[in-house]
Parts: structure tokens; sequence; C-alpha cells
């Protein structure tokens, strides 16, 4: 399935049906008086959080959405009907903002989570409501109000825990298919990711993380080049990044130092808060290096960056050294969960992960 992760749609709320004017005309009841009932409201649009969603391709083919009109009133004082509301289904992750003034409505992010994106119409009045001492014979009704139009604009945000990073070939859908349920397309050419992945990364019955893969970064993303800029988005709600590395480029002229400040880069010109998010530095495919080797290219690595953060050297292709990733993301993770439940705590608690 084609992931979608924008969308135009446009709503309608139901009208307000109308009051109405009437009397009761009964035998042997003379002067009846007035018995005009009010009209229904209208129905509302919401839309509501289903995690059985994830993306929002259904909205390609069906893009206006109308709820119901409220029923207008009837003699012998009966009301109308109320108009039904509609609810449309939207991943978990989406944001939703007004497609002609760019306002911002609100967010979807668990599920079940509603969000009143158009209001129903008010209903008219019937002329029971304008009976009176000196005004026996009321022929004054109201009608009811239109309902709420508008377009909106939805964008999808992948909710994640962790986010991956990397130039393209880094092997970050090999990494994400080795240590989660998630099964990307891999192969040997740059590219191969065309749109973001999430997979679940189980550590025991009870914990567990979701991580995010989405396409590599070239130079020049931010302003459009390549393929990542359209899914930086996604990495916004991350709480930690993953930086992968290839290692083992075997092009003299490869310099991984180069590619890390390039990205880091495009994170600052994307803007946000991303370049600022925790990163961890995460060097793969070192089953392809012998281990002297290995450990000089890593040393020249963290010397040119002058990197001070955690750091991993790991094998997407066969295993190496994941296990010992996810079991260090998990306990920061829970770390930082902790700390958000807790607001007295302080934001950025004393880390010291083992490196391998």
């Amino acid at each position: 399935m084609k992931f979608v992760d924008e969308a135009t749609i446009e709503v309608e709320a139901g009208d307000g049906g109308n009051g109405v004017a009437t009397f009761r005309r009964e035998k042997f009841i003379p002067r009846g008086g007035p018995d005009g009932g009010d009209g229904g409201d209208g129905g509302s649009v919401w839309l509501v959080a289903d995690e059985n969603l994830n993306t929002l391709v259904d909205f390609r083919y069906r893009r206006s959405h109308r709820a119901e009109r409220g029923e207008n009133g009837k003699g012998r004082q009966m009301y109308g009907r109320k108009g039904g509301d509609i609810h449309v289904r939207v991943p978990p992750g989406t944001r939703v903002s007004d497609a002609d003034t760019g306002e911002l409505l609100g967010e979807l992010v668990r599920h079940g989570q509603t969000l009143l994106v158009a209001r129903g119409g008010r209903r008219g009045i019937g002329n029971i409501h304008f009976k009176s001492s000196t005004n026996r014979a009321p022929r004054q009704f109201t009608h009811g109000t239109p309902g709420e139009r508008r377009a909106l604009h939805l964008e999808l945000l992948l909710l994640a825990d962790v986010g991956l990073l990397g130039m393209p070939n880094a092997g970050k859908s090999s990494l994400i298919a080795r240590i989660s349920s998630a099964r990307p397309k891999i192969a040997d050419y740059p590219f191969t990711t065309l749109y973001p992945n999430l997979g679940v990364v189980r550590v025991d019955h009870e914990r567990s993380f979701v991580i995010a893969d989405v396409p590599g970064l070239i130079e020049g993303a931010a302003e459009g080049a390549g393929l990542g800029v359209r899914f930086l988005k996604h990495l916004s709600r991350t709480r930690l990044l993953l930086h992968l590395v290839d290692i083992a480029q075997l092009d003299p002229a490869a310099d991984p130092a180069a590619d890390v400040r390039g990205i880091l880069r495009e994170l600052e010109k994307f803007g946000g808060d991303l370049a600022g998010r925790e990163r961890w530095l995460v060097l793969n495919k070192v089953d392809l290096l012998p281990a002297d080797e290995l450990a000089a290219r890593r040393q020249l690595l963290l010397d040119e960056l002058r990197w001070d953060g955690p750091v991993h050297c790991v094998s997407a292709l066969s295993g190496e050294g994941t296990q010992a990733l996810v079991y260090d993301l998990m306990a920061r993770l829970e770390a930082l969960r902790a700390a958000e439940r807790a607001p007295t705590a302080p934001a950025d608690e004393p880390w010291d992960p083992v490196s391998t």
C-alpha cells in the first residue's frame, strides 16, 4: 500500500432545521393557540484517531464529508429530529489545520481521541416560544443556522520513540528489519526506502518501543533535494535519534565525518528542535572490517566529529552489537518516560551508556 502522509478534505456540518409557525386546530377547541415546534440541530463532523490506520490514503478517494441536516419542526409542538454526527477515522499522529487560513485546529495522537472540526447549525425555534399575554397568535419563527463548512489539511506525523538518520545505503532499513517486526524493502542501491517504515522493537513481553525509518538524506534535503525532506517531519515526535554511518565504505574519497556534519546541517535548516534532539552515533557494517581497522576508523571519526555522545558499533546484516543497542535504547527511553511523568525531575538526567 502506498504511504500517504498529507491530504486535503472538505467537511460540512449539517444545517439546523427550521422552526415553524402553526396553530392548534381541533374540533371544539377554538383559538387553540400556537403549537409550532423547533427544528433539530444539525449534525457535526468529528475526526477520531484509529490505531488500525497508518496512512491517509483513504482520503485520496473520498474528499468530501457531510453531516446530516436537522429536520424542520412540525405542528402539535413536535420538534424536528437532530441531524446525525459523522466520525471520520484518521491514523494517530494526524495534525489538522484549516486549509484556507493555516490555523492549527488540533492533533490526534491517541487511539480514540476525537476532534470537532465542523459544528452543526443551531435549530430554529417555532412560534410556541413567541406566545405572550399581548401576543396570543404569534406568527414569528426562526430559521436554523448553517452548519460550518471548511477545507482541512491533514498531515500525518508518525508516532515513534526512536528515529533513524543516515545517508542513503547507510543500512537503516536493514537495521530496522533486524531489531523490529518491520519488513522494509532492502536492496544494494540508494534510495531503496521511498516512504517511512515503523517497527515495534520488543525487548520482552512488557517492554517495547517504536522505531521509524525514513528515506536517506543528502545535501540540500531541507530545500527539497532527494526524498528525505518530505519525511523529516516524521522525526519531530521522536524522543531520540540514531545516526547511522557506513563505517566500511570502500571509496577512498568517502568522508563519513563530512556526511554526519552534512545531515546535521539539514536538520538545522529544517527547523524545530530536531538538531538539538538527543542523537546517538551507530557505526554500521562492522562485520566487513578487521578489528584493528575498525578501531582505527572509529577513533578517527570520533576525533574529527569531536563526538562525546553514545556510540555503538553494529552489523545490521549479522546482528552483531544490535542486542546491546536495543537494551541501551530501552533503558534510555524508560528514563525519558519517567522524567516526563515527573514534572519536578530534571529534563536531562545523567546518562552513561555502555559503548561497544
